[in-house]
């Protein structure tokens, strides 16, 4: 098996998505890019994956919202395609791609994971939904999709989070219990902003 470049790729993508992400992307961003891929690795390790396939999760961390750089329609079908078109110069089969395209897809919502290579990633993704700083990285959202025009409100925003964190759910055992409890004081503090 040839050598998976991980870490020449990762400088060459960061860069890129320095240089191409639109700069109104206030979510999704390089700072939400390095957040999952240190959220699928910890979660990966915590799951008992060492070597080359923890190389291939962090991988599709490293892709999984480049097609941003074209638009948020369909981006992780863009994302995929980006992937694909680097990834066999750094040493990645086309069973490794296939593995990093899975991935990818498997962020999109509402999430399906496939397998649980498939189901780290996801929930690296949505990581954040668990933990103290939810609320600082939701603001972020929240701005993007205001600008978008999905959201006009605060109001429209909490009740859009109030639905979303109801319908989603953990996959791993690691985020069910590391993230959960903390996901659903989340909740419960969105509610409580609602019926005021």
């Amino acid at each position: 098996m040839t050598h998976m470049e991980y870490n020449k790729l990762h400088d060459i993508i960061i860069q890129k998505l320095r240089d191409e992400l639109p700069g109104h992307l206030s979510y999704h961003s390089v700072t939400h890019v390095k957040d999952v891929i240190q959220a699928a690795e910890n979660i990966a390790q915590s799951e008992g994956i060492t070597g080359d396939v923890l190389t291939l999760i962090m991988t599709a961390a490293l892709f999984h919202d480049t097609g941003f750089i074209y638009g948020s329609k369909n981006h992780e079908e863009r994302s995929c395609e980006i992937a694909a078109s680097y990834l066999p110069d750094y040493g990645y089969s086309s069973e490794d791609i296939a593995k990093i395209q899975g991935m990818i897809m498997a962020t999109k919502i509402p999430q399906s994971p496939q397998n649980h290579l498939e189901e780290i990633l996801a929930d690296a993704d949505l990581d954040y939904l668990g933990r103290d700083d939810f609320f600082v990285i939701g603001d972020k959202l929240y701005e993007e999709l205001a600008m978008f025009g999905i959201v006009q409100t605060e109001n429209d925003w909490n009740s859009l989070q109030e639905k979303f964190l109801k319908n989603h759910h953990y996959f791993t055992h690691t985020a069910i219990a590391t993230r959960q409890q903390k996901k659903d004081e989340n909740l419960a503090i969105i509610k409580q902003k609602l019926s005021q």
